[in-house]
């Protein structure tokens, strides 16, 4: 018979330990919304592939695209949901040529990035790669360059294939029709082990990751069990335990009296205003921008500060480290009000010579600012990024300006150069790609929103 949850926490606890549980949780039920909807959800707009099968999306993102929030639209999509729960995925990748960036992100349950493949990573040459789950402990086969582990019994593997212009599109699908995922024994040529059970999926959508998020984390535990690097959560476990949250057990798994129950409603609000405080101070803040380039990537950079990794998921969910993409995002202008499509014009200037610092490519990209989703637009212009630089108009000074509004422009100039912006918020996200030391220790960083009314 259950016990109550009295004898497992005092009352007076019960808060903390439930806002704890809510910043830990809020990314791994956001995360577990694109896995439901991309692997599982056969029947839903945004579904993909299943589990160990490669989606290759031969287009950017577009306002169409809803199971993310601040998509870049830079660079083709392919996704791989993987279940390492019965043996490891070798993923191959071919050949690329050398001007061309591609990266593949590898992210666990808990959000963490725990390994690249790619143009910074791994280099363009063809190399095959395992991912094995936290209980694998096998050696690395022949043909393997490297086999790396999840802490999570699912992972995601995100594959990012530059585009150059829409004209390279079918570059592009060439390189993705020649990514491969096959199971190690397939892989091997070996005899297959016995399939991982089948699992009762529990549905989400874009409101409930964020309203269920205690009875998502108690499912998704199940995955992510505390051994290897993760051992060093199990006191946390036991607390969570203390509450209701167990792994794999329905939500709660102990007896709650309505004092626990408001007590646990009321640790809501104090985690939100904890990711609101990291958001503002994700990174260095300048021209209204906030700057990223730290905190973000393993289980070692996070170092137990769930409220960073949830101002990170809510920020951009699956972001790059910042080695691999450097981002600077806002809400503000240079003046740090509010940026407002439905008032205002503003104009971006890069001076002479001041681009992005990058070995890869930017992008500057537009968002809703009440969703922080691609916009409609009648140019369907989502972005400006660095490999537009030759249709850009620069001024007679060498500087580049973007313009960014709501109408489209007259002037020859500025409608050139023309960044659609929503008719209300604006969010935007600048990405700096594989970036240079400039970016990332703070020599360069990114010109102010000016408002032209």
């Amino acid at each position: 018979m259950p016990v109550s949850a009295q004898n497992a926490a005092q009352t007076d606890a019960i808060e903390s330990i439930a806002e704890e549980a809510f910043l830990y949780g809020l990314p791994m039920s956001m995360v577990y919304k694109i896995m439901y909807q991309y692997a599982i959800d056969e029947g839903g707009s945004q579904f993909k592939a299943p589990f160990n099968t490669i989606a290759n999306i031969p287009k950017v993102y577009t306002p169409a695209d809803t199971a993310i929030v601040t998509p870049n639209s830079d660079t083709p999509y392919s996704w791989l949901w993987m279940d390492l729960r019965a043996e490891p995925l070798v993923i191959c990748v071919p050949e690329i040529e050398k001007d061309r960036y591609y990266s593949v992100m590898l992210t666990s349950l808990y959000t963490f990035n725990f390994g690249y493949i790619g143009s910074r990573a791994t280099g363009n040459g063809a190399g095959c790669y395992a991912v094995a789950g936290p209980d694998w402990t096998g050696e690395t086969p022949s043909g393997v360059a490297k086999v790396f582990t999840s802490e999570t019994e699912f992972a995601l593997a995100t594959f990012r294939t530059q585009l150059f212009n829409p004209g390279d599109i079918e570059n592009v699908k060439a390189i993705q029709a020649k990514y491969e995922a096959k199971p190690m024994s397939a892989f091997l040529g070996a005899d297959a082990p016995a399939a991982a059970p089948a699992i009762d999926w529990p549905a989400v959508d874009n409101t409930t990751e964020k309203t269920n998020v205690l009875p998502n984390l108690a499912f998704l535990l199940q995955f992510a069990p505390p051994i290897g690097p993760a051992e060093v959560e199990i006191p946390l476990r036991k607390k969570f335990a203390s509450i209701g949250i167990e792994s794999g057990k329905s939500f709660p798994s102990v007896i709650l009296t309505d004092a626990d129950k408001a007590a646990m409603a009321a640790a809501k609000a104090p985690a939100e205003e904890a990711i609101k405080t990291k958001l503002e101070t994700l990174g260095k803040t300048v021209k209204g921008w906030t700057f990223v380039t730290s905190g973000i990537g393993d289980r070692a950079v996070y170092n137990g500060d769930w409220a960073q990794r949830a101002a990170v998921a809510i920020g951009g969910i699956l972001a790059n480290d910042p080695k691999e993409a450097a981002y600077a995002i806002t809400r503000k202008d240079a003046n740090d009000d509010a940026l407002d499509g439905a008032s205002n014009r503003y104009t971006m200037t890069f001076s002479k010579g001041d681009l992005p610092p990058v070995n890869a490519f930017w992008s500057v990209t537009m968002y809703d600012g009440k969703t922080q989703l691609l916009i409609e637009n009648p140019i369907n212009r989502y972005l400006i990024n660095s490999p537009m630089l030759p249709d850009l108009k620069t001024n007679d000074d060498g500087s580049l300006t973007l313009y960014v509004q709501k109408d489209e422009p007259t002037d020859p100039v500025a409608k050139a150069n023309w960044l659609p912006a929503p008719d209300g918020p604006i969010y935007m996200v600048l990405r700096l790609y594989w970036p240079k030391d400039a970016a990332l220790d703070g020599a360069w960083t990114p010109p102010g929103l000016i408002p032209t009314k």
